[in-house]
């Protein structure tokens, strides 16, 4: 494994702290910098935390590029209970949970002399939320943090980490020395707020501070000959509805259960069935609900969507296929109050997207995969894929244009052993999934 220069130099900087922050810009590989990090402090305990859409994703990096280590999945009980048994055994040993289940496993609390990875460290911001408190209140020898956004630009929320990171300040002292605040009354009662005209002060000493501590920040324009195009996979788990519909051909399913923050009161007025029934009686109505099944009937996919929505507050490219996942995508980028503009048959609203630069912008295949100018931002997302060769690549240069001054980042969100995979094993030899379905199935009746 060869790291990039950039990589190289954030170990670099922070070779002689065992508490370190690298706040990388998405895409620039924050994964294999804190992983290295991990190996080279040495300590046979590590215990990794990340957002349950990316333990999978830790597990395989972890086993691929460190295979001399122990990796254990504590998200899962049999693994949990088998760790528990034998620790005082195990030897150079990582073990993989997820923010919303650590502060479940109580056991973390008696653990010492370990190194603790935060992936997305952002999510411990909020130091009244349960896994916040737990969090702080382990005892490592030493703290890795990885985001991109640590703060997503509010500095009033990066108390948490620099304690992590071993800055003794109080959060009172550090509010008072880098926060304005200003009190408003609402409902006739003070409210403490920051200050909108002029937020924060002594920012150049906050960021020496912080460097001084153990924090890395780097941006992608500082690490690449720019303009560069990476295309990165973002691997999801198929769900069990998938694998039942590929052995029956038919399923139903009850939608009001894909995800965690929807109720029956979300669908009011929203053309979303609770319940339906996919039924692929030809080959083509089960590779259309195959692709829906990968898509916004996905739990799995919906969830990892947010997740890497949260990831980053820059401007985002969404496509899609289908109206369902337009509806679906929305209510995700609205819960985390993300502004809005899409293009489809029915609506071109580009006004978020040119206004402001924490925008997600949800573009369908065939309205918006030609012809737009979008290099305002430089990352699109592929919810689903195309099945047509010409929108996928047309759809890439959306943002790989003139005027284009920033890597292009190119996230392609793909179910596991699925119709996805076949979509985009295709879609990279430049032809059609249709023309390589309909060339499969002339071969089979030739034979």
């Amino acid at each position: 494994m060869e790291l990039f220069p950039h990589q190289k130099q954030a170990l670099e900087l922070t070779k002689d702290s065992n508490r370190v922050a690298y706040y990388l810009d998405m895409g620039l590989g924050k994964t294999f910098v804190g992983a290295e990090k991990m190996v080279q402090l040495q300590t046979n305990l590590n215990i990794l935390v990340c957002q349950k859409s990316k333990v999978d994703d830790w597990i395989e990096h972890f086993e691929t590029y460190y295979t001399d280590y122990k990796v254990i999945n504590m998200t899962i009980p049999k693994s949990s209970k088998y760790y528990l048994e034998n620790q005082d055994k195990l030897d150079r040993c990582i073990l993989v949970v997820n923010y919303d289940l650590i502060f479940r496993r109580k056991f973390f609390h008696s653990l010492k002399d370990f190194t603790l990875m935060l992936d997305e460290s952002s999510l411990i911001q909020n130091e009244k939320a349960k896994r916040t408190k737990f969090i702080l209140n382990l005892k490592p020898e030493n703290v890795i943090l990885l985001s991109g956004t640590p703060t997503s630009g509010k500095y009033e929320n990066l108390w948490s980490q620099i304690h992590l990171l071993g800055w003794e300040i109080s959060k009172n002292l550090y509010n008072k020395q880098y926060v304005n605040w200003e009190t408003i009354k609402v409902g006739g009662f003070p409210h403490k707020v920051v200050d909108k005209s002029e937020p924060y002060k002594n920012v150049d000493r906050l960021k020496r501070k912080l460097r001084n501590h153990g924090a890395v920040f780097m941006k992608t324009e500082d690490c690449f000959e720019l303009p560069e195009q990476l295309m990165i996979p973002v691997k999801i788990q198929s769900s069990a509805a998938y694998r039942k519909f590929q052995r029956n051909s038919i399923i139903t399913l009850d939608t009001l259960n894909l995800c965690e923050f929807w109720d029956d009161s979300d669908f009011h007025g929203v053309d979303v069935t609770p319940r339906v029934e996919l039924i692929g009686d030809s080959t083509f109505t089960k590779r259309m609900y195959s692709r829906m099944l990968c898509g916004h009937y996905s739990k799995e996919k919906l969830n990892a969507f947010e997740d890497l929505v949260s990831s980053t507050n820059d401007r985002l490219i969404v496509f899609y296929n289908y109206n369902d996942e337009l509806e679906a995508l929305k209510k995700i980028a609205t819960k985390l109050e993300r502004p809005i503009s899409e293009v489809n048959g029915h609506v071109k609203d580009l006004s978020a997207y040119n206004n402001q630069d924490n925008s997600v912008t949800f573009v369908q295949y065939q309205a918006g995969a030609m012809g737009l100018n979008l290099q305002k931002a430089n990352k699109i997302i592929y919810f689903t894929l195309t099945e047509l060769s010409d929108l996928f690549e047309q759809s890439k240069k959306r943002i790989h244009r003139i005027g284009q001054k920033n890597n292009c980042f190119y996230y392609l969100m793909i179910c596991e052993d699925s119709v996805e995979e076949d979509i985009l094993k295709t879609l990279e030899m430049r032809k059609d999934y249709s023309d390589e379905l309909f060339n499969e199935y002339e071969e089979k009746a030739t034979n």
